[in-house]
């Protein structure tokens, strides 16, 4: 044990010397400037316009530049106009992103140990704790945190002066909160991730689930015919039999209180950032136009520059007649997954929350790779029920060339002039297509895992009447 968290926390500190050397190189390779990276949402340097305009006594969503929360704006702002002499430009700013990104790659951890802890009980009630695998070298949690650590798109977002990071700790900070009962916790992430980026609304319904039903486990089903094949066995005992069955419908009771008390926090909290918002922008506008300026410009898409995402070409070239419907259609469909997959995967929410990220960084108006760190981070959390999980290494590979092959296209499109937006934009279509095929597998292989445990649960059923 003592080996493993040496060994995570050597992996953890090289980790953070690895950004460390990134952001002195000069230019850092020109990530800041770079359409995967960089988002109209999560630049900082359109976020440095934005507090210039506030310093000049102009409303910061003057003109198209930032589009950004004015508590952001606040906090990252003044750091982004202080200089240290022989230094990196914004120097500060990255630092902050490097620490963002430590304590959310600590929070996965712990939220990790807590699901496997969880489950490990769940299974060993089912008497079937021989099918969770345990590694001998990390735990889940801490590979899902080096996963995050590590992955080449979250050290990206970091050097590459994308607020991304910030964004993605306030999403693990609503999870790992639910997953631990810390309601005013996972109230807090929940309201500042939807006040950053406005998509992580739609994870009210897992953390719901989480602080309703508890961290994942197998389907209750099992639970309940585990229970009724032992009252089957003892007839004559009827007391027992009916304190049994009570029992099972207790451990499949949703709990509520815990749902009312997010709801107030999540009240409180968001009356909280109204008020602080309003404050913060009263001198120069209002919150109408924070509102216009921010979720506004995500939902209407009004910036068409190139972005690795697959709706910017698409508006581009629907005629103007046909541009809100298409937007609606396209917003709607987020909306559209959320109830099926509630459904299915309700006794999974955590994994649930997983598959809304990957939906959501997929759909989204202006996608970063900052997205899909958060997502491929989480993906750690569940190597157990995605041991059997198909097209790995195919996965693996297409990431790794559409993240080659992107540069280069966009290259020969702005600057070499010997390509054009359908070279760049087939790279997009790409990684599209990878991130449902990731969600499609990923989706199949926990099924399957439920059916693997339901035959186990069964024959161990069998085995004790016999």
């Amino acid at each position: 044990m003592e080996k493993k968290k040496r060994g995570f926390w050597r992996w953890l500190i090289a980790s953070v010397m690895l950004r460390l050397i990134l952001i002195y190189l000069p230019k850092t390779f020109n990530l800041a400037s770079r359409p995967e990276v960089s988002t109209p949402l999560v630049s900082l340097r359109r976020l440095a316009e934005g507090y210039w305009l506030k310093q000049s006594s102009i409303s910061p969503y003057a003109g198209s530049m930032y589009h950004g929360s004015p508590l952001l704006l606040s906090l990252l702002g003044p750091l982004t106009v202080k200089r240290i002499e022989g230094q990196p430009n914004h120097l500060l700013c990255s630092l902050v992103f490097v620490i963002a990104d430590i304590i959310s790659a600590l929070f996965i951890r712990a939220t990790g140990h807590t699901l496997q802890m969880a489950y490990r009980q769940s299974l060993n009630s089912l008497d079937i704790v021989d099918l969770l695998k345990s590694s001998d070298l990390l735990s889940s949690g801490d590979i899902a945190a080096l996963v995050y650590l590590w992955n080449p798109f979250t050290i990206a977002a970091c050097v590459g002066l994308s607020t991304s990071p910030v964004e993605n700790l306030v999403v693990i900070l609503a999870l790992h909160g639910a997953c631990k009962g810390l309601v005013p916790l996972a109230a807090f992430g929940w309201v500042m991730s939807t006040h950053l980026s406005l998509y992580p609304a739609i994870l009210i319904i897992p953390v719901i689930l989480l602080l309703g039903y508890g961290p994942d486990s197998p389907p209750r089903k099992l639970f309940l015919q585990k229970r009724y094949g032992k009252n089957g066995d003892n007839h004559s005992s009827d007391n027992c039999g009916q304190q049994e069955t009570n029992q099972s419908k207790a451990e499949v009771t949703f709990s509520w209180r815990p749902v009312v008390h997010f709801l107030f926090w999540s009240s409180l909290w968001s009356a909280y950032v109204l008020v602080l918002c309003s404050i913060s922008v009263k001198p120069h506008g209002s919150l109408w136009e924070m509102f216009q300026r921010t979720y506004g410009f995500i939902l209407t898409m009004e910036d068409m520059s190139p972005n690795i995402g697959v709706l910017w070409y698409f508006f581009a070239e629907v005629f103007d007649f046909f541009r809100s419907f298409f937007m609606i259609v396209f917003h709607l469909n987020i909306l559209f997954m959320i109830l099926p997959l509630a459904i299915r995967l309700k006794h999974r929410p955590c994994f649930l929350a997983f598959i809304y990220i990957a939906i959501s960084s997929m759909l989204k108006s202006y996608p970063s790779v900052g997205d899909s760190a958060l997502y491929l981070g989480l993906l750690g959390l569940f190597l157990d029920e995605l041991a059997d999980m198909k097209f790995s290494f195919f996965l693996l590979c297409g990431y790794i060339g559409v993240s080659l092959l992107s540069p280069v296209m966009h290259n020969l499109w702005i600057w070499r002039g010997t390509g054009n937006a359908n070279f760049y934009y087939a790279t997009g279509m790409a990684y599209a297509c990878l991130q449902i095929i990731l969600v499609v597998e990923s989706v199949s292989a926990v099924l399957n895992h439920d059916r693997k445990l339901r035959k186990l649960s069964v024959t161990k059923l069998r085995d004790g009447n016999s």
